[in-house]
């Protein structure tokens, strides 16, 4: 299965930072395109008091620091050159982790895709919306969020399309700071098929695409997942894709690089 599409996450808030310049991304946009890789999915813009780009909002609003490089135009001129997709990943205020209330994630968005869109929406690469909210199961708020967010970004941009990328509650669904690598109330196939599509019939064409991360089940349930999956996604009209997670959810430190034998049994 040719994987076409890939997360890029600069702030790295719980995966090794790469220290790259403007030099070593481009390399890095021209390797990936050269194996087929076309969308390139800013995974946040921002988290907590770090940002990606020069938010006169989030510096004001949240005391973010000023960034040294503008990465968002950095990385949109790239994909322009190399005729890229590039999808905007919103902020991510922490508050939610904090607090597990999501009207903070929405009051910062709405504000977000408005500044993001009249700065680089005239990029020829600006293909979509990732809306970087990442919840599992009955996340309170969670419907309203996709719904409000999702709309307004598709509202500014003459509909442009928008993606989630949720976790399945399995086994490995432990906190990246917690020294367990397993829990034992793991999610069945039946009671994740039952909430995500209530989910999913709350959305009104907010969301176009999902994406569920793959990391946090067995390798020997990938199988079931994902015909669930696809089945929940055809019924209520959404494209599904699948985030393929390359980094190894059974080490003792987080996030090491995941080695080949297990990234085949995602393919």
């Amino acid at each position: 299965m040719k994987i076409t599409g890939t997360f890029i996450d600069e702030i790295s808030h719980d995966i090794p930072h790469q220290n790259w310049g403007a030099k070593e991304w481009e390399q890095d946009f021209m390797h990936m395109k050269s194996v087929g890789i076309d969308t390139v999915i800013l995974i946040r813009s921002g988290y907590r008091k770090f940002i990606s780009y020069p938010s006169a909002y989030l510096q004001n609003k949240f005391g973010c620091y000023q960034p040294p490089v503008d990465l968002v135009s950095l990385f949109l001129e790239i994909s322009d050159r190399l005729n890229m997709n590039f999808y905007f990943g919103l902020y991510d205020s922490g508050h939610y982790w904090d607090t597990g209330n999501m009207q903070n994630e929405i009051d910062s968005n709405r504000y977000v895709i408005d500044e993001v869109w009249a700065n680089y929406g005239h990029h020829k690469s600006f293909k979509g919306w990732y809306l970087s909210m990442e919840i599992s199961r009955k996340t309170k708020g969670a419907t309203d969020a996709f719904n409000t967010l999702g709309l307004q970004c598709k509202g500014v941009s003459n509909g442009l399309p928008t993606l989630i990328s949720p976790w399945i509650d399995g086994k490995k669904a432990v906190m990246a700071a917690s020294s367990s690598l397993s829990k034992a109330d793991a999610v069945s196939l039946e009671t994740h098929e039952k909430e995500w599509s209530e989910i999913f019939s709350g959305l009104r064409g907010s969301v176009d695409a999902v994406a569920f991360q793959d990391g946090h089940i067995d390798y020997h349930e990938l199988g079931d997942f994902f015909a669930i999956n696809k089945k929940m996604a055809d019924n209520f009209g959404l494209s599904c894709w699948t985030n393929a997670e390359s980094f190894d959810r059974d080490m003792p430190i987080k996030f090491l690089p995941i080695k080949f034998e297990k990234l085949r049994f995602k393919t």
